[in-house]
């Protein structure tokens, strides 16, 4: 696990920016750069050529980076963007846990 308390495949609510409200899947963290790629937010456009018989040129919709202050686990129980404490049980594994209600994300 990272420092940042995010992982992959986790589900997030956008807190700032034009996609505030928004909420999605991370597909993606990339560390060295502090962003994170979340699914269905963040459209950007990218023109490219064809390349070969088989790839079409055009114009192509994907989702870009959001930073990583920008997002904050989402929490089911409290119904919203949550902040992260870490505890540590008696086997010595490492869970995060919801800082408002204490229900476990792993």
């Amino acid at each position: 696990m990272s420092g940042i308390g995010i992982r992959k495949d986790d589900f997030v609510v956008v807190n700032s920016g034009k996609e505030r409200g928004k909420k999605g899947k991370i597909l993606k963290v990339l560390l060295d750069k502090n962003r994170v790629i979340v699914e269905k937010v963040n459209f950007v456009k990218k023109h490219s050529k064809p390349q070969s018989e088989s790839k079409q040129g055009g114009i192509i919709e994907k989702e870009g980076t959001v930073h990583l202050s920008n997002v904050m686990l989402f929490c089911e129980k409290c119904g919203k963007g949550v902040r992260v404490r870490n505890k540590y049980l008696e086997d010595g594994s490492k869970v995060r846990l919801c800082a408002g209600c204490g229900e476990s994300f792993d």
